[in-house]
């Protein structure tokens, strides 16, 4: 699954061909915003909740998206398309729109931008190893880099400013663990590079709010408010401290690409995992959920 499928502006091509300008607001200043889906079959899952966030994202930044939705799945079918083509791939696909301000003389005003460019990515997605699933992943506290106030860039917003959990997953890949869990400046916990994050305390699951400088994530926004639960079991928003690690029994990653991964450490706590914990019944019903709402059609 080396291919990368791109389609810039309706064109298709392979993602290794030179297409983008030098001079790509995007690529100069970070200047632009993304989104991801994945593919259930011939869908878009949650294709409308990502767009809706696509839409706030460019407007935090006054960016004027230059597809609509129609236009946007319609791409999407033609890229995937020419992924399953050119590989044979019949699994889901990763899906990544990529929309930058444009290109014009070198500057920060945006006002020198001509006009807003896209390029789609498809790719294989890629399937989790079933040892992580009993095992989990394990987690370390960034210690150098703390998440960017929501005063500033805000977390919320998925913009081509992802320096901050870059360096966050540099640091804690460095000293031998999988993903990073990463602190705002009040030392509360916020997310992962990637994913959001998820606490059990016996029937009781937690998850940090949205105050706390965390992306409004799409599986994250399924748990808390469509996912059937067992009985007794709830989902609340509450602020988290460093120094409350310890206090859970389990701990989970959610995310548009992976669902739900267990976390067995984070440095020192250690979680339960593997089967009968809370983590897997979710992540049973979460597969429940996709089949019964695979997401918006498209033809590939």
């Amino acid at each position: 699954m080396s291919y990368l499928q791109a389609n810039s502006n309706g064109h298709l091509h392979d993602a290794e061909a030179p297409t983008i300008s030098p001079l790509d607001r995007g690529y100069l200043y970070g200047d632009s915003v993304y989104e991801v889906w994945r593919t259930f079959g011939d869908h878009v899952f949650s294709f409308y909740e990502h767009w809706e966030r696509l839409e706030r994202s460019a407007g935090a930044i006054g960016l004027s998206l230059p597809v609509d939705r129609v236009r946007c799945l319609t791409e999407i079918g033609r890229t995937v398309a020419a992924y399953r083509a050119e590989t044979g791939w019949s699994g889901a696909c990763y899906i990544r729109l990529q929309v930058s301000r444009g290109t014009g003389p070198l500057g920060l005003d945006p006002v020198l931008s001509d006009r807003a460019r896209w390029t789609l990515f498809v790719r294989g997605l890629d399937q989790l190893d079933r040892t992580v699933l009993v095992r989990g992943r394990s987690l370390s506290v960034a210690r150098r880099f703390r998440r960017n106030a929501r005063i500033t860039v805000d977390p919320a917003s998925k913009t081509g400013n992802y320096m901050n959990n870059l360096l966050c997953l540099r640091e804690v890949r460095a000293r031998g663990a999988a993903d990073a869990v990463i602190l705002n400046q009040s030392g509360e916990v916020t997310e992962a590079p990637t994913s959001n994050l998820f606490f059990v305390n016996n029937r009781r699951i937690y998850t940090p709010p949205l105050s706390s400088g965390v992306l409004g994530g799409v599986t994250r926004q399924i748990i808390l408010y469509r996912l059937p639960r067992p009985e007794g079991v709830s989902v609340i928003e509450r602020l988290i401290t460093e120094s409350q690690l310890g206090d859970f029994n389990e701990c989970f990653l959610a995310s548009t690409t992976r669902d739900i991964v267990p976390v067995s450490t984070i440095d020192q706590h250690r979680y339960n995992v593997g089967p009968g914990t809370v983590t897997m019944k979710f992540k049973t019903a979460f597969a429940s959920y996709m089949e019964a709402n695979p997401g918006v059609g498209f033809e590939g």
